[in-house]
């Protein structure tokens, strides 16, 4: 049986880069009807390296990973004729998604109250960096720059304190996902009321809620949290990344008391646990301990003394090691589509119901 929790929903998708795309692969991996209106130069991350084969042609793997399964149209919305042809597209569309700056779709014809005059049970969602009105509107933004005005990336900091690029875009995927779940949320609505819903889906909103654990304090009207202070940000030995005889690195990432016990009765220093269950921030003779124990074996000899003991613990590893791991291949987490293309699965499946990449988009493919 084939994926379908979607079919029958049209989506005409007006994004680019990566929260929106994401959102809407999401809809198409679960049989929604997506076309992606594209400009003449076509989404940026066509261009983006690397490149993999899929079926006859390359493409970048971010782009086919984000937008496989989707149709191609690519209009001037500038011009009359582009104009007309979104009109007719919106005709029997369930969801609208667009991602330009504030104030662009109203340029262009094409704000809320203008599609919903085509449509009037539109859900129509708009993605941007910090919503549509406030005084931070128009300011122009990327993941890193969101995460860094809400707070993030000040606890997003190596041991000296100085903020570090971080490795996960937050803002983005916490953007996509919230607008994913609001899109479903309306349209689940809409069956009851037969009324669409607009969305102001703000990547700066989508994240602030993802710090309620660390910025307890500050929430709460007193000071930020310090990294070095705070359980989860670095200041407890046991949510921990520590060096290997090898210049490698491993993770405690689990800080209850029962895995604090096992492992440090394993290594013969019980006396040591009221440390692990001491504030964060007064761990440091514990943490010192670990960093000393650590790196005196390999990482692999790390992995092989840890298989049998029931500590949360794992290895740092890179990409090519992560999608290698027989955990990846057990729940068939990265595939190949006909042509030998590489996808990472969506993490969005159904019992009973089979998934497979399907085909990527060429650019202007399906414009009318």
């Amino acid at each position: 049986m084939t994926v379908g929790k979607l079919s029958g929903i049209k989506v005409v998708d007006l994004t680019q880069f990566l929260p929106g795309p994401m959102m809407t692969v999401m809809m198409a991996d679960q049989g929604a009807e997506v076309i992606k209106v594209e400009p003449e130069a076509g989404d940026p991350a066509r261009g983006q390296a690397p490149f993999d084969t899929y079926g006859d042609t390359r493409h970048s793997v971010w782009f086919a990973n984000l937008n496989r399964g989707k149709k191609s149209v690519v209009l001037d919305l500038k011009s009359e004729e582009g104009k007309a042809t979104l009109r007719d597209l919106i005709v029997d569309a369930d969801v609208f998604v667009e991602g330009f700056r504030p104030g662009v779709m109203a340029r262009l014809g094409f704000d809320y109250e203008s599609v919903r005059a085509i449509r009037t049970d539109i859900v129509y969602c708009s993605i941007s960096a910090f919503g549509q009105d406030g005084a931070l509107a128009h300011h122009p933004a990327h993941d890193m720059a969101v995460q860094a005005l809400a707070g993030f990336l000040s606890a997003n900091d190596g041991a000296d304190g100085t903020p570090v690029v971080p490795g996960a875009p937050s803002a983005d995927l916490a953007a996509g996902l919230t607008a994913l779940s609001a899109v479903l949320m309306a349209l689940v609505g809409r069956e009851r009321t037969g009324e669409g819903a607009y969305i102001d889906a703000a990547m700066f909103d989508s994240l602030l809620p993802w710090c309620a654990h660390t910025a307890g304090s500050a929430i709460a009207g007193g000071p930020s949290p310090v990294s070095a202070e705070q359980r989860s940000l670095g200041g407890a030995a046991f949510y921990q990344v520590y060096k290997t005889k090898d210049a490698r690195h491993v993770v405690l990432g689990g800080r209850e008391v029962k895995f604090a016990r096992n492992l440090l009765s394993a290594l013969g220093r019980e006396d040591l646990l009221p440390l692990a269950e001491a504030p964060a921030g007064e761990q440091e003779d514990l943490i010192g301990f670990l960093r000393e124990t650590f790196a005196a074996k390999t990482r692999a000899e790390w992995v092989e003394w840890f298989a049998d003991r029931d500590v949360a613990f794992s290895p740092v590893l890179d990409f090519r090691e992560a999608l290698d791991e027989p955990h990846v291949a057990e729940r068939s987490l990265w595939v190949e589509d006909e042509g030998g293309g590489r996808h990472i699965a969506p993490a969005i499946r159904f019992e009973g119901e089979d998934w497979e990449p399907r085909a990527i988009p060429k650019k202007g493919a399906d414009t009318p």
